[in-house]
């Protein structure tokens, strides 16, 4: 991975953008000063091509000691300007990187009770969310690789069956990562990961 570059503890916030399978993948991880909502470090992992690699590490600079809100603002033409433009055909590069960013910041205002938009989760919601869980034997996500067998949301509770055995090799990062990705959720209570065998 290029642009490789890990925090020493637990990032604030984090996201998973792209796909593997397409080519482009970009994660984004951050650290938020608690009394500023400053973003006091911005990093990323970039799997791609050189543009992709360059607007990870564009995107970094440009949000780092920003506040949360000002960081939400930067767009990808921005990021694109900042490189001295980008060929049409890796527009999305920059797109990507933003969308990146901008879901690590959307991750860390969750976990910190800091979303004003409480709409209660469904199961078209979770359905989405799952769509950023990577199966890794395909780098195409759970929802187009049919690997989501049922979700169920009721009473702060989501349970998702996911069509794989429970003893699968990738099994145990699949049930951490779609925990990652729902209980972040306002109103979820409990996340429960079964396996069809």
């Amino acid at each position: 991975a290029e642009g490789k570059l890990r925090f020493t503890r637990k990032p604030d916030g984090k996201s998973v953008e792209g796909s593997a399978a397409c080519g482009d993948m970009v994660a984004v991880y951050i650290k938020v000063d608690p009394e500023t909502k400053v973003l006091s470090d911005v990093k990323f992992e970039s799997y791609g091509c050189a543009s992709n690699i360059a607007t990870g590490s564009i995107i970094t600079e440009m949000a780092k000691g920003k506040t949360l809100e000002e960081a939400k603002k930067i767009s990808w033409q921005q990021a694109s300007e900042a490189l001295g433009g980008l060929p049409p055909m890796k527009a999305h590069c920059s797109v990507l990187a933003v969308a990146g960013l901008r879901a690590a910041i959307a991750n860390y205002e969750e976990k910190h009770g800091l979303v004003t938009e409480r709409e209660p989760t469904t199961e078209q919601v979770v359905r989405y969310r799952l769509r950023h869980v990577m199966n890794p034997l395909t780098g195409l996500d759970l929802v187009r690789t049919k690997l989501v067998k049922e979700i169920e949301v009721q009473a702060g509770r989501v349970r998702v069956v996911v069509d794989l055995p429970a003893d699968h090799q990738f099994a145990a990062a699949i049930k951490q990562d779609i925990v990652e990705k729902t209980e972040p959720l306002w109103d979820v209570e409990e996340v429960v990961v079964e396996f069809t065998e």
